[in-house]
């Protein structure tokens, strides 16, 4: 039947393609082109044979989204059932594929055909999903084309046998990928969720997220403080370590700054509300962790770099030698033999072998690139405190003044006094003094004066244990030569506690975060590798002048808050070097993602420091470090070599397949052969060591 269809300055500039395609079916049709596109004025078709339809704007459109609904839906077929589904396939294929090559049990069919749809349907698909949405052409292409063509000209095993091998290393590589982040749910965790608002004599609870610049807040002892701000009146010593990493609390007083997140441990104070909300550090801190992970590349597997060249040398391969010997059998034993499953399976094995030959030191690696990436690091970065220190105060010095009672006397009378102390520091001051074995003198009428020291009475004395403020409240006065001596230690990042008995200026304590005793040797033996190494931390600069001379490590960077740390890894980055970041804290996590590999502290770093990693060090034995760069650069070393025997035999069995030497059966098997031997070769990644390291 023949019609005649008129319509009027319908818009058709984006429904051209599919106008084009059915332009067979159209016997008439008058068009009016002007810079806005093409609009039809009348068409004529016969309606019997196909009917040509004018798409109003937009129609296109939904049939795109419709489409990418379906592709959607059939990638999440594909992914149903995870590794689970995947181990279970590879299974049964192996299993089938023995039966098919030594004919196990008569079967209607090769039982071939049975690893064909369950390892090799699954290639195919994924290939054509990344053919048709994206034109991304992988390792999948050429193996889906070799599959086709094996089973067109019925070589069903060579088919099962090159689906096998794919899918097993397509395995390995998802066994290689780290588990689902939680950090960041864990720092949202560390949001203080109700302030105690303070409005003339009222005391009044409200949400955080409530909070206004200039409110007057209340904070008690052992609450997180809700948002930034200036103490107004009290004294106390706030755990900062969530900031900024330090081990021992910081007194605070009128006119100092504290922080949203970190927790005031003693005394009671008033502040004033500077920064609130978004502003705030800890959720500057979570925006820091966000956008780290964010910019962080991932490395593209080798196989799948090299995929467009690899398909246009088979397909021309195989092409021209059917061209020129008219025997197909050539052509498909050359694409079976060109398909890379040992180079799909070059870089998986050797980072699951060496992997398990991190764990069995002590590592435990949550990203399947991390090792790839750390063997081309060139500078590590440490934290101080919990990394390269144990994180603990120790009682570094006892220094008693001429005239006064002895070191010995001092040093269990300073024990006596912080008793009933609950302050890190006296308890560290306890802890040393009971490893000596004496006993523990006993205190009456204790007194804690939170942000300054104690008193107490101990032996018929009374002892006044604190900061120089509590001596000069008790009437006690510090010649400037005791002030010089204790200077030198407080130098060395010492923290100092100072002593009065009975009225008199007796002495000091030198209390200080102890190094890990391996750590000299850890870092001369990273230093031989030809990395670079930097100590990045928030402690003053005068702890971390004397832990980098004692380390000799190259560069020294202190007082770092968060944002610090990671703008020198950034800046470090943008310049061309390779960062390794390696801490234990809350305040490390930024930086631990941002650097090109973080490392955390598995023992006695945060959840979140772990969680933010790339690997983490289990038992915290950092004398492991150096084996974990070298055995990456093994690694390296590994896949490189797997890489050029698979490459090589590829072209050997490419040049046997043209001169019809190999068969497809013949030419699946080398391939096995050689998957076999990378395979092998991976494994010694396992138990590998450097010798005398």
């Amino acid at each position: 039947m023949l019609g005649t269809y008129r319509c009027r300055s319908i818009f058709l500039y984006k429904e051209i393609p599919l106008f084009r395609k059915r332009l067979f079916f159209i016997r008439r049709f008058s068009a009016v082109c002007s810079c806005r596109g093409i609009f039809l004025t009348s068409l004529t078709t016969y309606t019997p044979i196909g009917i040509m339809r004018v798409y109003p704007p937009g129609y296109m459109e939904r049939q795109r989204k419709e489409f990418d609904t379906y592709m959607e839906k059939l990638e999440r077929f594909l992914e149903w059932g995870g590794v689970k589904k995947d181990v279970i396939c590879l299974v049964i294929g192996g299993i089938s594929l023995v039966i098919s090559i030594f004919d196990l049990l008569p079967m209607p069919f090769d039982a071939a055909w049975i690893a064909i749809i369950l390892c090799g349907v699954p290639i195919v698909c994924e290939a054509a999903i990344g053919l048709i949405t994206a034109f991304d052409i992988k390792a999948d292409v050429l193996v889906s084309i070799a599959l086709i063509a094996s089973v067109i000209i019925g070589e069903d095993f060579a088919a099962g046998e090159v689906a096998f091998i794919m899918q097993l290393g397509g395995l390995l590589e998802n066994l290689t990928v780290a588990k689902a982040r939680a950090g960041i749910e864990k720092l949202v965790h560390l949001t203080p969720q109700t302030a105690r608002r303070l409005t003339g004599e009222k005391e009044e609870m409200l949400p955080a997220e409530q909070v206004k610049v200039g409110d007057v807040l209340r904070v008690l002892p052992g609450e997180t403080i809700p948002v930034d701000g200036v103490i107004l009146s009290g004294e106390t010593s706030v755990n900062q370590a969530v900031m900024t990493g330090e081990s021992l609390p910081v007194d605070k007083k009128a006119g100092d700054e504290v922080f949203s997140g970190t927790v005031n441990q003693f005394g009671s104070f008033d502040m004033k509300a500077l920064k609130v909300g978004e502003d705030s550090s800890i959720q500057r801190m979570i925006r820091l962790v966000q956008s780290a992970d964010a910019g962080k590349a991932k490395i593209v597997g080798i196989a799948d770099r090299w995929a467009t060249y690899i398909v246009v040398a088979a397909l021309t391969a195989a092409a021209l030698t059917w061209i020129v010997s008219g025997e197909i059998i050539r052509a498909v034993t050359i694409l079976v033999v060109f398909c890379p499953c040992a180079l799909v399976l070059a870089t998986p094995t050797a980072i699951m072998a060496a992997i398990g030959n991190a764990t069995r030191h002590g590592f435990l690696v949550r990203e399947g690139d991390a090792l790839e990436r750390l063997a081309a690091v060139t500078e590590i970065t440490f934290d101080k405190t919990g990394t390269l220190t144990y994180g603990k105060p120790e009682v570094a010095a006892v220094q008693s003044f001429s005239g006064s009672s002895g070191t010995d006397d001092l040093f269990r009378l300073a024990a006596g006094v912080e008793a009933y102390s609950e302050h890190p520091l006296g308890k560290a001051v306890v802890s040393c003094f009971r490893r000596t074995g004496k006993a523990l003198p006993e205190a009456r009428e204790f007194r804690m004066l939170p942000g300054k020291g104690v008193k107490a009475e101990v032996e018929g004395k009374k002892v006044t244990a604190g900061n120089l403020e509590l001596l000069a409240q008790e009437g006690i006065d510090m010649s400037s030569a005791d002030q010089f001596q204790a200077e030198q230690y407080r130098n060395k990042g010492c923290t100092i506690i100072w002593m009065g008995i009975d009225g008199r200026a007796a002495g000091f304590l030198a209390l200080s975060d102890t190094l890990r005793k391996e750590a000299g040797e850890m870092i001369a033996k990273i230093r031989e590798t030809g990395v670079s190494t930097v100590l990045l931390t928030g402690d003053h600069a005068g702890a971390a002048e004397e832990i980098g001379k004692q380390l000799q490590i190259d560069q020294i960077r202190a007082e770092c808050l968060p944002e610090d740390k990671l703008r020198w890894i950034e800046d470090c980055q943008n310049r061309g070097g390779q960062v390794c970041m390696i801490g234990d804290g809350i305040n490390d996590a930024p930086a631990l993602k941002k650097a090109f590999v973080g490392i955390a502290m598995g023992g006695t770093g945060s959840d979140i420091a772990v969680d933010a990693a790339d690997i983490a060090l289990i038992d915290d034995e950092i004398k492991e470090l150096p084996h974990l760069l070298r055995m990456a650069k093994r690694m390296m070393f590994t896949i490189k070599c797997n890489l050029a025997f698979s490459m090589t035999l590829n072209f050997v069995a490419v040049a046997l397949a043209i001169t019809g030497v190999l068969n497809p059966v013949v030419g699946a098997l080398v391939h096995n052969a050689g998957s076999v031997l990378v395979i092998v070769n991976s494994s010694l990644l396992l138990k590998w060591r450097k010798r005398n390291s």
